[in-house]
């Protein structure tokens, strides 16, 4: 079993920055891409970004390039997002992911095969 949790949300103001992290533990299967989703009240799970294997290469949805950015620290066992000029519409809960697939560009929540609690940002305006 992978066992994820997330941490490093709250209540930022517009314009602010957060930075979140995501502890993996656990080795059932051989962790590949890992991602981020998020999801709003009422809405569907969505893709924000993923990070290849070794970390040199990741996907970023649309409504977020350019003002998140997706690393992974493989020692620690850690991926992180960091979120710099948030906007109102950023607020959701965000999850982290992970796949046994090294296919970071796959956006779909069901390509991933463990997740976390979710952490909740709230981005005020």
């Amino acid at each position: 079993q992978v066992t994820m949790v997330e941490s490093g949300g709250g209540l930022v103001q517009t314009g602010g920055s957060l930075r979140l992290s995501c502890d993996t533990s656990g080795r059932s299967f051989q962790i590949g891409a890992l991602g981020w989703f998020r999801q709003r009240p009422g809405e569907e799970r969505k893709f924000v970004a993923a990070v290849s294997p070794r970390g040199g290469s990741s996907n970023y949805a649309d409504f977020v390039q350019g003002r998140f950015t997706i690393s992974r620290d493989n020692a620690k066992n850690t991926v992180y997002l960091q979120m710099n000029s948030l906007k109102p519409e950023d607020t959701a809960v965000y999850f982290c992911a992970a796949s046994r697939s090294s296919n970071y560009y796959n956006e779909n929540p069901r390509a991933y095969d463990a997740w976390g609690q979710g952490t909740q940002v709230t981005v005020s305006s």
